[in-house]
């Protein structure tokens, strides 16, 4: 019963940590484009690492769907 518990556990915790990085994502979406709207070169190069980091997490996660 405490493995069936511990894995539901896991597989809720796993769900909500996407839900929060796909937010993630969408703001850094957001604060990319405002970036390249303004020429913003360090602010874009910044944000696409930020958004890379996010990418490779929701990969390892997902299990590169």
């Amino acid at each position: 019963m405490k493995q069936v518990i511990q894995v539901t556990r896991k597989r809720d915790l796993k769900t909500e940590r996407v839900a929060v990085l796909r937010m993630e994502l969408d703001y850094e979406l957001a604060v990319l484009f405002e970036a390249m709207e303004e020429k913003n070169g360090s602010s874009v190069t910044s944000t696409k690492e930020k958004l890379q980091t996010i990418r490779q997490e929701l990969l390892d996660l997902t299990g590169g769907m």
